[in-house]
């Protein structure tokens, strides 16, 4: 079927429900309890749940300055257009090219996941199943999120929606298993600092553990770019921004007092002391169900983050700072197909060419350091943003506490993750990359500074068009009484 440029993403698309879920399925919950969450436990121990607890809060500060702009600038551009609007349409656009960037690195680092982790558990359960065959599984979980892309946001949000219940389901219903067969052993001591790592103790070992349980809740910003076909995306962004997060401090602690607050911190994210290796000890064929979610959890978020990638690329292709062609829309799904066949190409092209360069765990790693790298830095210019916005802008509605104190809060409590992320150890439970995941700051550098090229030569050239990452088409079409398809709204 033929596709053409049209000036909008289909209106009224979602709701809040898949909007939530967009959110929800792109912090990978069940991914995320099972892995990331985990990279803690070696500092905090069994005060875990008090690090998950210190991240949510962080994270919640951000995530109340999203809200908030997004309820004023309900934009495809997101991030980028909170930075034009609140700081400089210049930091709009760098904000825009970095963000593009890692969010289209997002479904190739959780396929490689899916490829990994599919093949090891095959190969654990039928020997002769070779570990190195995990290829077939991400090129596969490649095809399932094209094809939702593709069909618009309606399947994709919907598709998400699904995954998102089903993993989320299956570890609350373990969580509140693990409480239960906890028994006595169920303690609010895990709120406190009485069980962090020999090595980490008190709070230096809390504020160490959340350094790296924050990494769990990258994602949360990523109903944002569908501000543009959600109803009512005023009111349905805050909501949504506002319903994330309690599930890992339930889970977290579920499993803390489960396995054993002062043996925690041998935990993590495979063998006998993990998710899966408990739920294989003590539950039966439940790990069955485990597996699974965590698959799921992959797809969820490889789906979630790919639909970020392309409307964001098609919020900047629309006013040309990136090649027009992104904005080439479907006629009758509204998705941005072209987008949608780019992000493809450089999943795959990410996948094959890392994981037999190095290895699906290390390329694996080298993506997610890339990836927190930038992911982290935007967090912290949407905070000055939003201080900056209602500064300069809507000065009438500005708070003090909301719009300047909140930032500077979320700024603060970022910081230490951006260092971790970088390898800088400005701190001493900040250690030192090695290679190749070391190569992440360089690559990030080397883009941005190809953003910075970019920039002097639109600027030069055309400098509207950087001026047009500040606009907001979604208020503009309904000022001027038009739907998207140039028909006047009743």
């Amino acid at each position: 079927m033929s596709a053409e440029t049209v000036q909008g993403l289909r209106r009224d698309a979602v709701g809040l429900r898949e909007v939530l879920f967009q959110s929800v399925t792109a912090m990978a919950p069940a991914a995320a309890v099972a892995a990331s969450i985990p990279s803690g436990a070696a500092f905090a121990g069994g005060s875990l749940p008090l690090s998950v607890l210190i991240a949510l809060v962080a994270c919640l500060f951000t995530a109340s300055c999203v809200a908030e702009l997004a309820r004023e600038l309900p934009a495809a551009g997101s991030v980028a257009t909170y930075a034009a609007q609140g700081l400089h349409p210049a930091v709009g656009f760098l904000v825009g090219w970095g963000y593009v960037f890692v969010e289209a690195l997002v479904p190739p680092l959780l396929l490689l996941q899916l490829g990994f982790t599919t093949a090891g558990t095959l190969h654990q359960e039928w020997s002769s199943y070779p570990e190195s065959l995990w290829w077939p599984w991400a090129l596969a979980g490649a095809a399932i999120i094209a094809a939702a892309g593709w069909f618009g946001v309606r399947a994709s949000a919907r598709f998400g929606t699904v995954l998102g219940v089903f993993e989320i389901l299956v570890f609350l219903v373990f969580a509140i298993w693990l409480i239960g067969k906890a028994g006595s052993a169920n303690t609010l001591s895990v709120f406190g600092t009485s069980h962090t790592g020999k090595d980490y103790s008190g709070l230096g070992g809390v504020f160490a553990g959340s350094v790296y349980t924050v990494l769990a809740f990258a994602g949360f910003e990523a109903a944002a770019p569908l501000a543009e076909e959600t109803r009512d995306p005023r009111r349905t962004m805050h909501r949504a921004a506002l319903g994330i997060g309690l599930f890992y401090v339930l889970t977290t602690y579920a499993m803390a007092v489960y396995f054993g607050p002062d043996r925690f911190a041998g935990f993590g994210a495979s063998g006998a002391a993990s998710w899966e290796g408990v739920a294989r000890a003590s539950f039966g064929l439940f790990w069955v169900l485990v597996f699974l979610a965590v698959v799921n959890s992959t797809i969820a978020n490889a789906n979630a983050c790919a639909t970020v990638s392309t409307r964001t690329a098609f919020a900047l292709a629309r006013i040309r700072v990136l090649p027009r062609v992104l904005a080439t829309l479907h006629p009758r799904h509204r998705s941005p197909v072209a987008g949608i066949a780019v992000q493809t190409v450089v999943a795959v092209g990410a996948v094959l060419g890392l994981g037999f360069g190095y290895d699906p765990v290390t390329a694996f790693l080298l993506l997610a350091t890339v990836i927190v790298t930038v992911v982290i830095g935007v967090y912290i210019v949407v905070n000055l943003a939003c201080a900056g916005y209602f500064l300069r802008r809507r000065r009438e509605l500005l708070k003090p506490v909301r719009h300047l104190l909140v930032p500077l809060l979320g700024i603060v409590a970022f910081v230490p993750a951006l260092l971790t992320a970088a390898g800088l150890p400005v701190f001493d439970f900040v250690t030192e990359l090695t290679a190749p995941v070391s190569y992440a700051g360089p690559v990030v550098g080397v883009w941005m500074a190809a953003g910075v090229v970019v920039l002097l030569v639109l600027l030069r050239r055309h400098p509207e068009r950087i001026a047009e990452t500040a606009r907001v088409h979604l208020d503009e079409l309904a000022s001027s009484g038009l739907s998207q398809n140039g028909a006047v709204q009743p």
